[in-house]
């Protein structure tokens, strides 16, 4: 169907979970472009299942200078942008009890400025016309145990879908924001004993309305329909795409 043909895309932490689901999609529909990511390795792994499209840049998106690069590397290969995806972000699980300065600055950099950096620094190399897709949590919505600052900065991301919007009016650049829940992405491998993440999972299955947890396709064919012209006439909105678990869930 290819309705990303000819695209020229970003999707930051495009080398893993969420961001590969993604990155996986577009690639379907006809996209090529750039991931980004910190872990070379899973960089390589990434690249080489994306194929000769896709371009993969180690970088830190918490570092300005790094996103400049970024930006004007992926330019440079391919031209102008058309879609940017700010996914990178996650790390932040404490309480306002046990959370300090140093914490929470690392917690914001990483899940809301990198988020506004991104974006400003794409500017100059977006089409008019484009598409910025921005990835907010239903951490958002609902206040789950230790998740108090990483629920702040996504619900501050899901304002900035329509701040965006309003900014790049102009330009015609369209911010929405897709809203996941839980997701089967290498995160519970860091916060999950091996042996119990099984068990984790099929709980949380539980929990969920559809009665089962999100898989990054779902949230990569949510990001087509964002990233095609399909969605022209949405700007600022957010799609939630969590199984139902933040109206529905008990």
């Amino acid at each position: 169907m290819e309705k990303l043909k000819n695209k020229i895309v970003v999707i930051t932490g495009g080398n893993s979970g969420i961001g590969f689901g993604i990155a996986e999609a577009f690639k379907n529909e006809g996209a090529s472009g750039a991931i980004v990511g910190r872990n070379q390795e899973t960089l390589d792994r990434a690249a080489a299942l994306l194929g000769d499209g896709f371009i993969a840049i180690n970088a830190d998106v918490t570092k300005v200078a790094d996103l400049e690069k970024v930006f004007a590397a992926t330019a440079e290969k391919f031209g102008k942008i058309d879609v940017v995806v700010a996914n990178a972000g996650g790390g932040a699980v404490g309480t306002v009890e046990t959370f300090g300065e140093a914490d929470f600055d690392k917690a914001i950099d990483l899940n809301l400025k990198s988020v506004y950096f991104t974006v400003q620094k794409a500017l100059p190399y977006m089409n008019d016309g484009g598409s910025i897709i921005l990835i907010g949590s239903n951490a958002a919505h609902r206040a789950y145990p230790s998740f108090t600052l990483y629920g702040a900065a996504k619900a501050a991301v899901i304002y900035f879908a329509k701040g965006f919007s309003s900014d790049l009016l102009g330009r015609k650049i369209r911010a929405n924001v897709i809203t996941p829940g839980t997701t089967d992405t290498p995160a519970f491998d860091k916060f999950i004993p091996a042996e119990q993440i099984e068990a984790v999972k099929q709980h949380f299955a539980s929990q969920m309305p559809v009665g089962r947890i999100g898989q990054p396709s779902d949230i990569g064919k949510t990001a087509v329909f964002l990233a095609s012209n399909d969605s022209s006439f949405l700007l600022g909105a957010e799609l939630l795409v969590d199984g139902g678990m933040t109206y529905l869930a008990k």
